[in-house]
């Protein structure tokens, strides 16, 4: 055999394959030193990312700010504390900022450091660690120094659900005695467009009965068979009154158990008169799209609700209530009620949204209703008054050369004594009270207040802000001679708003003779030949416009948390009509020609038929206004001389979560 071929074989390969194994051996030694390696930073930016998590988390739900306070801080680092991340440590550190979530370019969430703002909580935390294993080998080759360390970062970024504010409106406290009683029967009766009979007791128990918002929409949704979530579906759909109405007896009365009592008694009978008109509850309670209301706690008084339900109604079906009002030995009214505008009793919303555009689609804006009532009140015989019958008697003499014009006459040397030559007729003038009914049109137009947010500031739950701006109004106040057409308009004429002066004292001749000292015998009497006295009022538009308020924390009952009862602040209005008898003692009474032109230069004349009379209407009609102020604008939630607005906001209204 050649000596070349004997080395041939499995014996010539046994050192390739020990050099092969060896070389395997330590690859495969280095790669699981390397998982290792990679396996313990793993660990340890997973326990650091942990670490970050839960600290922001923490902060974010117990409502961490970076105020002065820095309770955000205090918060993760505690957190951090409790789950093994010892500070003050050597290597170890953690940041905390505060701030709120934008956008960027590519719709991805960014976090935007903000110190003012605690919509989002960012912590980063780091820990410094040896380097690898592998940065160690590398130091054999020129890198790294061997025994350096590197740093491990972690951030976790946690927000809370948008702020969550609300506005409620509400009218002022009623009281029902039998009369107010009786007259809001009426009322909302002919608001209804039916006939409604509820007791003092029955409205009062109204007023007294407060009822959940969040409750009456959680029940009124299993009413309606629905089963959307939120509550979108039914704040959009239309629902007939009568159905509204009874979601408030069964929220009030869920046992079925409370029929007899007087409150369940008028709820019944509001809801029969209701028939079958249907509305839009979201026009009376706004909740933005979207918005999770599950915490809100806003209690609003049963009177309130059904009130805003029968505003409803009466703008959908359109029908002027007409209603008597017999005031014993005063005058017989009949009062007239329309609805232009219905209220806005509630708004919920993010006060983010709401600030960008105050009155845009996102806005979180209450109101109360806006009405026309026109009262029309026949007035008891005024010539019975003795104080303006000598008033009126003794307009002649002053009056003698404005007269002398008007009249044509030649009145000078016998106006004084008020006698004729001789069984000569003469002409003179005759002054007197027009004889009843005279009847004084009382026309209020769109009085109303409304208030919406216009900024807000959450630095924490103890450190925020709610702006408000608020208007009251009145559109028109009228007194004198008015047609209900001129102030409800038809189907097919739009309203005039025309207020004709009223007539209380004639101007005419008469003629006259007399012989001796035999009385006076006057005949061929020719009234309004020399026009007459008049009166009327006819304000225009007054507002208290932009009326700012604040509500803020740290005074925390001065602007609660959503789940709590709202803090009413009450705006006090600057007189629009302090008091409608008040207005009725500065009416204009003016004297006119035979033309219908007003005769001027009069007022030092007219003094003392002007007080005599302003004081004998005044007398009449205080207490007929006060009863259209404290009973049919109240009983409508209006107020002319204050509104209150409620206010809640949440700077964090949920749980929250890690965004980043």
């Amino acid at each position: 055999m050649s000596p070349r071929l004997q080395f041939r074989g499995p014996a010539r390969q046994r050192g390739a394959i020990g050099l092969m194994a060896a070389l395997t051996l330590t690859l495969a030694l280095g790669f699981m030193l390397l998982v290792i390696d990679t396996g313990r930073l793993y660990l340890e930016k997973r326990s650091l990312q942990r670490v970050a998590d839960m600290a922001a988390l923490e902060a974010a739900t117990r409502g961490g700010d970076c105020s002065a306070s820095s309770t955000a801080n205090t918060y993760a680092t505690a957190s951090a504390q409790r789950n093994g991340f010892a500070l003050p440590s050597t290597g170890r550190a953690l940041a905390v900022a505060c701030g709120a979530l934008t956008l960027d370019a590519n719709n991805l969430r960014v976090f935007s450091a903000d110190p003012s703002k605690s919509e989002a909580i960012r912590v980063i935390a780091s820990h410094v660690v040896q380097q690898s294993i592998a940065g160690g080998i590398g130091a054999l080759f020129g890198g790294a120094p061997a025994g350096s360390t590197m740093t491990l970062n972690a951030t976790a970024v946690a927000a809370l659900p948008p702020p969550l504010a609300s506005l409620t409106i509400r009218s002022t406290a009623l009281t029902f005695d039998d009369s107010k009683a009786a007259i809001t029967s009426l009322l909302f009766g002919g608001l209804l467009g039916g006939n409604v009979t509820v007791s003092a007791a029955g409205w009062n128990g109204l007023v007294n009965t407060n009822i959940s918002l969040l409750g009456y929409l959680n029940r009124l949704k299993i009413d309606l068979g629905l089963t959307a979530a939120g509550y979108d579906q039914v704040l959009g759909n239309t629902v007939n009154v009568s159905q509204l109405t009874q979601t408030t007896i069964n929220v009030l009365d869920p046992n079925g158990t409370l029929g007899a009592t007087a409150t369940i008694v008028s709820l019944q009978a509001l809801k029969v008169a209701a028939g079958t008109t249907s509305v839009v509850l979201g026009n009376l309670l706004h909740v933005e799209s979207g918005t999770d209301i599950s915490a809100f706690a806003v209690n609003l008084k049963a009177f309130d609700l059904i009130e805003g339900f029968v505003q409803l109604a009466n703008k959908k079906n359109a029908l002027v209530a007409s209603l008597p009002i017999d005031i014993a030995g005063l005058a017989q009214i009949t009062a007239r009620v329309q609805v232009m505008e219905p209220p806005q009793l509630s708004a919920i919303g993010n006060p983010k949204n709401a600030a960008l555009a105050p009155l845009g689609p996102n806005r979180i804006y209450v109101r109360t209703a806006q009405v026309k009532t026109l009262l029309s009140i026949n007035l008891p015989v005024l010539d019975a008054i003795t104080p303006l019958v000598n008033a009126v008697i003794n307009l002649v003499a002053p009056l003698t050369n404005t007269l002398n014009a008007l009249l044509h006459l030649n009145l000078v040397g016998v106006v004084n004594s008020l006698t004729c030559a001789l069984l000569v007729p003469c002409d003179t003038p005759e002054i007197k009270l027009l004889p009843p009914p005279i009847r004084i049109d009382v026309a209020l137009e769109a009085a109303g207040a409304w208030s919406y947010v216009t900024a807000y500031s959450c630095v924490s739950a103890t450190n925020k802000s709610l702006t408000t701006n608020t208007t009251t109004t009145l559109i028109g106040l009228k007194i004198g001679q008015i047609n209900p057409a001129d102030v409800f308009g038809s189907p097919t004429v739009p309203p005039s708003n025309n207020v004709n002066p009223l007539k209380v004292i004639d101007i005419g001749v008469q003629t006259c003779q007399r012989l001796l000292f035999l009385p006076l015998s006057c005949y061929n009497h020719q009234p309004g030949v020399g026009g007459g006295i008049d009166i009327m009022v006819n304000i225009p538009i007054a507002q208290n416009a932009n009326m700012s308020h604040v509500y803020s924390a740290p005074a925390a009952a001065n602007l609660p948390e959503i789940n709590q009862p709202p803090f009413y602040y009450a705006f006090t209005t600057t007189n629009i009509v302090n008091s409608l008898s008040t207005t009725v003692s500065n009416l204009g009474v003016n004297m006119y020609g035979p033309s219908g032109s007003i005769v001027g230069g009069l007022e030092s004349i007219l003094s003392d038929v002007t007080a005599a009379l302003v004081n004998a209407i005044n007398t009449v009609l205080s207490p007929l206004l006060d009863t259209l102020i404290n009973t049919l604008l109240a009983s409508l939630g209006i107020d002319l001389n204050k509104v209150e607005v409620g206010a809640n906001l949440s700077c964090h209204s949920g749980r929250p979560s890690l965004v980043i």
